[in-house]
């Protein structure tokens, strides 16, 4: 059940950080691997800086930071066009 609660949080994530990135895609699998490597990344982030998530609410936010984050650094590191 984690990891369906993990799936549903990372999808619901990585679309609302795709929407307020306006990044170009809109997959279904591309925007829960960016919510599920936000969830990660957000989690990190957090806990380097002494904050806690609780409750869905607060797994959402810190999943949804991470995701932002992570398409920030995709775009900064990524080929120049």
């Amino acid at each position: 059940m984690q990891f369906v609660y993990f799936a549903l949080i990372g999808l619901a994530a990585g679309w609302l950080a795709g929407r307020v990135m306006k990044s170009d895609t809109s997959s279904l699998i591309v925007n829960l691997i960016v919510g599920a490597i936000g969830a990660i990344l957000g989690g990190f982030l957090f806990g380097l800086l002494g904050l806690a998530a609780v409750g869905t609410l607060g797994d959402l936010v810190t999943a949804f930071v991470g995701a932002i984050v992570l398409i920030f650094l995709l775009r900064k590191l990524g080929p120049k066009t």
